[in-house]
């Protein structure tokens, strides 16, 4: 509706919700896509990294890996302390030290310094992601969190959609520099803009609504009543879950992290191996190949965006969810055949990415659902965590593939992955308390 009913006010919930996002929703979608593109931008730094002695597919496979070890270690204590001391102060912290640790890749000179400075930046980003989602369940209420969690989430999309093309016009125009590599270059640039942010953060975001100087008073009460009635209703459904071990007794929380993972899984095979996949299948020029591997995270910023809405609009979560994710396994699965059609590829490619991004942004909604209090923050940075150890698996996977089979074999094993986390979500939402 657009006025609330019983009190005394004539805030439209429409319009201040839209004011919410128009004002924090920037913010944190400008962070997540220099966060992403730090993480990934080693997808496109091997394009010319495979000239260093040191350097090869299992090098690749560990350094893009063992990001995630790192991240799983310190997820959810940083998770709580965001909880406890705000999100301005984290998150700028996090931005800061991984900007850092990300520019500091372009000087490892071996193996080993290349991994140590890998599972640091891993350490550096933990509590992130789980950090933005547990924030915007302080701003919105439950039919507007899948939207906004898309939207968020699109950040990865625009990564590869700016970040794809940036980063080919760095490996192309440094090349043959006579001190510094092109892909010493391509770590130093693309660490830059998360440096700036997040020393701008503690200027551009409050803790929560209650210390918001640019909401009126009155706003302030619509929001604070809106999201004290959703807890309500959560306690009247049994999942009054407030306490840090009250995250760890729901079995739900266990098999939302179990279906993250598998989820994950596809999610890092693209994201790490899509330049290596276009080089192989479509060009091997650095610039073509950055403008080629934005098509598929174009198309799935479009359709994530749409799917949620209307998952949103409906209300309904376990259907948009499920199928989505099982249309996600016959594409990736077709991508996977051996055909040579640079056309095929980019079709199959763009779908599985699609699908894949769908499913990971409307799933955000659902941990929501039954977790509250110091048990959301704990439970959402689990459930990313342990998820986020698909990434250390997901590029081990592939280069296995690689060396025995070939990368289509690895993108068949991905969409199996992801056809498994919707069977789990088919079944783990049978129960009434989630649609």
């Amino acid at each position: 509706m657009d006025y609330l009913v019983g009190m005394n006010t004539t805030v439209s919930e429409r319009m201040l919700f839209n004011k919410v996002a128009w004002r924090i929703m920037p913010v944190v979608f400008l962070a997540y896509i220099f966060a992403y593109l730090d993480r990934v931008n080693i997808g496109f730094a091997k394009l010319v990294m495979k000239d260093e002695l040191w350097f090869s597919d299992a090098v690749f496979a560990m350094g893009s890996g063992i990001f995630f070890i790192g991240y799983f270690i310190f997820e959810v204590p940083g998770n709580i302390l965001m909880h406890k001391i705000g999100a301005r102060l984290w998150i700028t912290r996090i931005m800061i030290s991984w900007a850092i640790l990300s520019g500091l890749c372009a000087f490892a000179d071996n193996a080993i310094h290349f991994y140590i400075l890998r599972f640091l930046l891993g350490v550096a980003e933990a509590g992130f992601f789980p950090a933005i989602i547990l924030y915007l369940t302080y701003w919105f209420p439950k039919e507007k969190k899948a939207h906004m969690f898309a939207i968020f989430m699109t950040a990865v999309n625009f990564a590869g959609i700016l970040g794809s093309p940036l980063s080919g016009w760095i490996l192309e125009f440094t090349h043959g520099h006579p001190t510094i590599k092109a892909w010493q270059w391509l770590f130093i640039i693309e660490a830059i803009p998360s440096l700036i942010l997040g020393i701008c953060i503690p200027w551009l975001l409050s803790n929560g609504p209650q210390q918001a100087h640019w909401l009126s008073a009155e706003e302030k009460e619509v929001i604070l009543s809106r999201l004290a009635k959703e807890e309500e209703e959560k306690r009247s459904e049994g999942n009054s879950n407030h306490r840090f071990i009250d995250a760890f007794r729901s079995y739900k929380v266990w098999f939302f992290a179990l279906i993250y993972f598998c989820i994950v899984i596809a999610l890092y095979g693209i994201s790490f191996w899509l330049p290596q996949i276009i080089e192989n299948a479509v060009s091997d020029n650095p610039i073509e190949i950055g403008l080629f591997a934005a098509i598929p995270w174009t198309c799935a910023a479009i359709g994530m965006i749409l799917f949620a809405r209307h998952s949103d609009r409906t209300g309904e979560r376990r259907w948009h969810l499920t199928l989505v994710c099982l249309v996600g396994m016959l594409v990736f699965i077709a991508s996977g055949l051996h055909n040579t059609s640079p056309l095929f590829v980019m079709i199959t490619i763009s779908l599985s990415t699609t699908a894949m991004m769908c499913a990971i942004s409307t799933f955000w909604s659902l941990p929501s659902m039954i977790l509250s209090g110091t048990a959301a923050a704990a439970g959402i940075a689990f459930i990313n965590s342990v998820g986020n150890l698909g990434g250390f698996i997901s590029p081990e996977m592939f280069a296995w593939f690689k060396t025995h089979y070939d990368l289509g074999a690895g993108l068949m094993a991905a969409g199996c992955s992801l056809g498994l986390a919707g069977v789990l979500i088919y079944w783990i939402t049978k129960k009434p308390t989630i649609s």
